[in-house]
């Protein structure tokens, strides 16, 4: 298993630390609420469909899917995720996807935390590119992409399966505005 300290977070309320197999129960817990689950492509029939993503983010390829847990200072329990689920080292990207439980929308922690892995991004993996997706409902995922920077790139008409009918997709970008000091 890869081993990478997370990006520092400055958000009075929470912080990130690497996500467990631990996190599992409560990250399943709001993922699969109807208003959570609506504005997102998730497809769980049962919590041991997204017990197999840690084996990916567990892989020691540094392409595979890297996530962090976003958690309360006050208690460490878990209310979110963040990360990239895809990597390309050849081409220095790497999509971005979070998640946030309802009981803390709304305090501006999906901004900080991707402002801080995206600045992260380019600073420690050294990535050109960063990208996200976005359901074309999912109107607070565009909130936050735009309050991030991001720019709208396009709609992406029937771009994935989402619980069995074909949807679109906002694709948005923020480009490193210093490529050439990225790591190589």
């Amino acid at each position: 298993m890869r081993h990478i300290n997370p990006p520092d977070l400055s958000h009075e309320l929470v912080f990130l630390r690497p996500l467990s197999r631990d996190d599992a129960d409560a990250w399943y817990a709001y993922l699969t609420m109807p208003h959570v689950l609506e504005h997102t492509s998730w497809q769980l029939r049962s919590i041991d469909d997204l017990l197999q993503k840690f084996d990916a983010m567990e892989s020691t390829n540094p392409a595979s899917e890297l996530r962090f847990a976003i958690v309360l200072r006050n208690t460490g329990a878990l209310v979110g995720t963040i990360g990239f689920h895809s990597l390309s080292l050849m081409n220095r990207t790497a999509e971005i996807a979070y998640d946030l439980a309802p009981d803390v929308w709304g305090r501006g922690i999906a901004p900080s935390a991707c402002m801080a892995m995206v600045d992260w991004a380019f600073a420690r993996l050294g990535v050109v590119r960063v990208q996200a997706t976005a359901l074309d409902s999912n109107v607070r995922t565009v909130r936050v992409l735009e309050k991030c920077a991001f720019q709208r790139e396009g709609l992406l008409h029937n771009f994935r399966m989402v619980r069995g009918e074909s949807r679109n997709f906002w694709i948005y970008a923020r480009i490193n505005p210093n490529p050439t000091s990225a790591k190589s």
